[in-house]
């Protein structure tokens, strides 16, 4: 994607209990990740049948102009923050601007994957990060793993009480995220075809296949039962919004890092399609469909690194 870390080196430290990367970006409230580095810039691909994915490191160039499909970042490489560039926003304000905009009107089709799909960061920082309250850590919530709950932590700046550590809370924030993210399409979609002349943009989750961004590059817990229970709350938000595809971007040293692998035991994780990264070129992006899922799934998108990167439909 247009800011990977896939192919490169990322070193992993446990901090009170989480998994983080090591090049965490100082002073962000709250940080969950860095964001990690990557490609931004021009064309990426041959060929009418391959794709483009784009996120905020494309935000104000020339990106391609009739790739066979598009793959849009929602999120600006954190789970809690929006592409600037996703729709009309302060630093964009006209739509032809928008990443979402070119992917629905430049995007030809003509390959298994629809003309755009979107993706979404994934993290899992628990009640407390570095130091300080993670400020939209759920403190309540009904979920499949029992009620989200509160308790009470000491840290050198006060004592606060927060929701619980827990797989419930992990879940409940899974799915607050996708309904971030599901609203983020609505406002976005909307700003768009406010514009004029008049653009129909679809608002709705379900008009588009949905990327969940799996890294080791962001926070996750140590504790992989919590980390699976935030994807699947994720899952069961973006499918209470409508949405009908959802699949997995991640590599699967990566995937059984943070889930612990995939079985059927993880439910709704079991067999969703995987989007695989690392090729340098299309012909190795072409080779990687034959890669083994790391979900149990099917392999239905492969990437290589390009100016942006580029995609193939396998």
């Amino acid at each position: 994607m247009g800011r990977r870390t896939v192919g490169r080196r990322v070193i992993r430290v446990a901090v009170q209990g989480v998994i983080v990367a090591a090049v965490i970006v100082g002073g962000a409230t709250p940080a969950f990740a860095a964001k990690p580095v990557g490609h931004s810039g021009g064309g990426g691909g041959s060929s009418v049948s391959t794709g483009n994915d784009v996120s905020y490191p494309q935000c104000g160039t020339s990106l391609p102009a009739s790739p066979a499909f598009g793959i849009v970042g929602v999120t600006g490489g954190l789970a809690n923050d929006i592409n600037p560039c996703f729709g009309p926003s302060s630093s964009y304000p006209n739509y032809s601007s928008s990443e979402l905009y070119w992917a629905v009107t430049s995007s030809i089709g003509g390959t298994s994957q629809p003309k755009v799909s979107l993706y979404v960061n994934t993290a899992d920082p628990g009640n407390v990060y570095n130091g300080a309250v993670i400020a939209d850590w759920p403190v309540s919530g009904s979920t499949p793993y029992g009620s989200c709950t509160t308790t009470t932590v000491s840290l050198a700046s006060g004592t606060y009480n927060v929701g619980t550590n827990s797989d419930a809370c992990a879940w409940q924030y899974g799915y607050n995220k996708a309904a971030q993210d599901t609203n983020w399409l609505a406002a976005a979609a909307n700003a768009i075809n406010k514009q004029s002349p008049p653009v129909v943009v679809a608002s709705t989750a379900g008009s588009y296949p949905w990327w969940l961004d799996v890294e080791t590059a962001n926070t996750w817990q140590s504790d992989q039962t919590m980390n699976v229970a935030d994807l699947q709350g994720m899952i069961a938000g973006l499918e209470d919004a409508g949405a009908i595809t959802i699949g997995a971007y991640s590599t699967s040293s990566q995937w059984d890092t943070i889930t612990g692998g995939t079985s059927s035991a993880a439910g709704s994780l079991y067999k969703i399609p995987d989007w695989i990264p690392g090729a340098r070129s299309l012909s190795g992006a072409q080779a990687n469909c034959a890669q083994a899922s790391f979900t149990g799934g099917a392999v239905t998108v492969t990437q290589w690194f390009s100016h942006p990167d580029g995609d193939y439909a396998c």
